[in-house]
């Protein structure tokens, strides 16, 4: 009786990922001693069995080009969760947030959650649906999460840049960045009245070309950092003589400054209490600072409609970096509620009924 020869089935194997579950020991004696017809109805048999499985895998496996990519359809859960980073600046964000989506018609409750390392896996997971954050210290905090503490910096001074980046480290993850609005928390750098009247400074571009020997109240890591001391003396030429490591816009670093002990003093754009100490910010008029504009990050599965980003993008019209400087002072100096602050100020632009 005419056998089939095994060179000729064995190619058949290959294209059929049912049999390569059955061990190949076991399999080729049995092809060596079966006919040829009962071989060819095994095989039949086989590759009927399999094709409803390669159907199904055709189907619902992703095509090449999305692979690697959230393909689900974004979510609108009614009830929704906010995060706070539990700082004042966070906390009014994330009430602000709160109030909006209230008024579209969601239920939310606000948790703070003080560590990033905390609340940015509770996101991703959808125990938190919403939190404000920063675009480039997000994109450099995901750039290191993804590739490793020592990834290049994924933020920059060019905020179309640093968005494109941010989201495609967030997409992967499962989150939705929104669009930024026109408040930016960026580090900056304030001198007195006083002495900013008396050397006609301005700007930080002013200072280097001053040529005054500057000591910096700031954390102990601007010795190292590219937006501190170093960039401060490679894009500005500021002669940087010393860093008194009170921190960054510390109630001591302002009094360093205001004292005269220093000269300069690392803060923030929405450092709320600056008129107290008599300091002013100087103009980083060639963008060392990265474009830290705050921007709403959501769990696209279920926060990620449009209803979410049409209620948090009313916000993007209106708040500035000016009014989130006052916001903070009122909870930081008045002692008012985050809460409060916020529907107040909602109610002042429109955004909240009265």
């Amino acid at each position: 009786m005419m056998r089939l020869p095994l060179l000729r089935v064995l190619p058949l194997l290959r294209v059929l990922p049912v049999l390569r579950v059955l061990p190949v020991l076991r399999v080729l004696p049995v092809l060596r001693v079966l006919p040829v017809l009962p071989v060819l109805r095994v095989l039949c048999v086989l590759l009927c069995a399999a094709l409803p499985v390669l159907a199904a895998a055709c189907a619902t496996g992703p095509s090449l080009e999305d692979r690697g990519r959230v393909t689900a359809a974004p979510g609108d859960s009614r009830h929704l969760t906010i995060g706070s980073a539990g700082f004042t600046e966070s906390d009014l964000l994330a009430r602000m947030y709160s109030l909006l989506l209230e008024h579209a018609g969601y239920r939310t409750k606000v948790i703070s959650v003080s560590n990033r390392e905390i609340y940015e896996p509770a996101l991703e997971s959808g125990q938190i649906d919403v939190v404000p954050e920063y675009a480039a210290t997000f994109a450099d905090w995901l750039s290191a999460r993804t590739h490793g503490p020592g990834a290049p910096p994924a933020g920059s001074p060019d905020l179309r840049a640093t968005m494109h980046a941010l989201r495609s480290l967030a997409e992967p993850r499962g989150l939705k960045v929104l669009d930024p609005g026109r408040a930016v928390d960026q580090n900056a750098f304030a001198v007195t009245e006083e002495f900013a009247r008396a050397h006609h400074l301005r700007t930080l571009s002013d200072l280097g070309r001053s040529g005054i020997p500057v000591r910096l109240a700031a954390g102990d890591e601007c010795v190292r950092r590219p937006y501190c001391a170093p960039g401060l003396e490679k894009t500005y030429g500021i002669r940087i003589s010393g860093i008194d490591p009170k921190g960054v816009g510390t109630t001591q670093a302002k009094q360093a400054v205001r004292s005269g002990q220093d000269q300069m003093v690392l803060t923030t754009t929405t450092d709320a209490t600056l008129d107290d100490f008599g300091l002013v910010l100087l103009e980083d008029d060639r963008h060392l600072q990265n474009a830290d504009y705050i921007v709403p990050v959501v769990n696209r599965a279920r926060a990620g409609g449009p209803g979410v980003t049409k209620a948090l993008g009313r916000l993007n019209t209106v708040l500035t970096t000016q009014d989130l400087a006052r916001l903070n002072e009122q909870v930081d100096s008045w002692r008012r509620l985050p809460e409060d602050v916020a529907r107040q100020y909602l109610r002042s632009e429109g955004l909240l009924p009265e």
